[in-house]
């Protein structure tokens, strides 16, 4: 069975849970910090942004929440998705390692997002709100969310990080064929973009920057709220639709994975895939390596600090505690937009300050030259962001070749590069480069983290 190229589940065995992996860990994660009064901020304080059903996911001690019969209706246009044992791939690097692929790419907006997008807007709408905003930086949450509003009829607003704005313009056009309104970030609509205006009338933007702008919208709106993308424990909850299925999908080739890899901007498609697992590792039921694949030029987890930040530029969010570069570290527009974060998920951040998975960082050219390899051989183009995770598992892959060792690899190839391709002219055309990031530009960024003793 493990010979199937392509492991299909019926729609019957579509996941009816969300799986929670905080109640199944040694220790709960630290609470985030209201930055005025430096205590847990409560349901109350994120009343603004949210709606109720969201907040008590955010905190919920639960171990498996019930998705609701209309979330489940909408994930049935795309899931169960395939998971792929990657034959071609394996002949083409002559390993013996067994190389798996849970494709999300088949998603109305081409990505994991609607995973999250669908419910985030189902909730909202519940709620009676009529418009949500957020920021995105490659376009798929962006994109995600717009097709999530049209489904439910509310409108989106989107600030889209600038050096994506200007590099994928097909990703903006998708938005708005889904009815979003896309602005370039910063932009001189909110206070804090035109901060950052004042300094440079052409600023590439970040995530952070992006998201001080959509929640400033939402906050001053009654009828509006936030919506997030990756980074919270709502967020990645629902994405774990991806693990529980795999899971399901490895069970009927019988086979186990040895080692989970998964590419990690703010952690959402990282989380989806890998928590299920790890629910099964924690239990004793199987021990698989689970490892996270970060930009060498926006290291979070593997040079960044553990401690409490702002998960946006400007500061009008609550305090987080995670591994972070310092929320106005501005990276790199580097061509995975996706992955353009400040910080990390604080679960994911707290996952592995506990030691129960692995990080590395990859350069992007080793990322795309993986990307070519992998397009040859299973004739699917990856989107930039994935191409990290791609890339680690063809250096595993490589390692077992000269080991003999038979390992079993899966990943979660999140999104398809066809609006990317500006990217991949540059790779094939010689042009992209690899930027070597010295310890000192993560310094300054770090001095400015607020003071928080605890």
């Amino acid at each position: 069975m493990a010979d199937q190229h392509k492991i299909l589940l019926d729609e019957s065995e579509l996941p009816t849970r969300w799986y929670n992996v905080i109640p199944d860990l040694p220790s709960p994660p630290p609470p985030p910090l209201h930055p005025g009064t430096l205590q847990p901020v409560g349901p109350d304080d994120l009343a603004p942004l949210f709606p109720m059903d969201l907040i008590m996911q955010e905190v919920t001690q639960d171990s498996y929440v019930d998705i609701p019969d209309e979330v489940l209706d909408v994930y049935r246009l795309w899931r169960p998705s395939p998971l792929f044992r990657a034959h071609r791939l394996e002949k083409a690097l002559g390993t013996p390692a067994r190389l798996y692929y849970k494709y999300e790419g088949g998603s109305p907006a081409g990505s994991h997002k609607p995973n999250t997008a669908v419910p985030q807007a189902f909730y909202n709408k519940k709620s009676g709100v009529t418009k949500i905003t957020t920021e995105t930086g490659a376009g798929q949450w962006g994109t995600a969310l717009a097709f999530a509003c049209a489904v439910y009829g509310l409108d989106c607003e989107v600030w889209q990080v600038g050096a994506s704005y200007d590099g994928k313009p097909y990703r903006r056009s998708v938005m708005e064929v889904f009815g979003a309104t896309v602005h370039r970030s910063p932009s001189d609509l909110t206070e804090s973009g035109r901060k950052i205006l004042a300094d440079d009338d052409h600023h590439p933007g970040s995530l952070g920057i992006a998201i001080s702008e959509a929640v400033e919208a939402a906050a001053g709106s009654e009828t509006s709220h936030y919506a997030l993308g990756s980074v919270l424990n709502h967020v990645l909850l629902h994405q774990t639709v991806i693990g529980e299925e795999a899971l399901l999908q490895f069970a009927k080739v019988g086979d186990t994975p040895d080692l989970i890899v998964g590419c990690t901007g703010g952690g959402s498609n990282f989380a989806g895939l890998s928590f299920p697992f790890l629910r099964e590792k924690l239990a004793g039921r199987i021990d698989p390596v689970i490892r996270a694949v970060e930009p060498a030029s926006c290291p979070s987890l593997t040079r960044g600090t553990y401690a409490y930040d702002f998960g946006d530029t400007a500061g009008l969010t609550p305090l987080l505690k995670m591994h972070t570069l310092g929320h106005d570290f501005i990276p790199d527009p580097i061509h995975a937009g996706g992955l353009r974060y400040h910080g990390m998920s604080p679960l994911i951040s707290h996952i592995y300050e506990l030691g129960l998975m692995e990080a590395i960082s990859v350069p992007q050219l080793e990322c795309f030259d993986a990307a070519i390899t992998f397009a040859r051989a299973e004739g699917i183009v990856p989107a930039p962001e994935p191409t990290h995770a791609i890339a680690a598992c063809i250096r595993e892959a490589l390692a077992c070749k000269e080991s003999g060792e038979e390992k079993v690899i899966l990943t979660a190839l999140c999104g398809h590069g066809h609006f990317d391709m500006a990217a991949y002219d540059a790779y094939l055309g010689g042009t992209m480069v690899d930027e070597d990031v010295p310890d000192s530009r993560f310094a300054e960024p770090l001095t400015r983290l607020p003071q928080v003793d605890l």
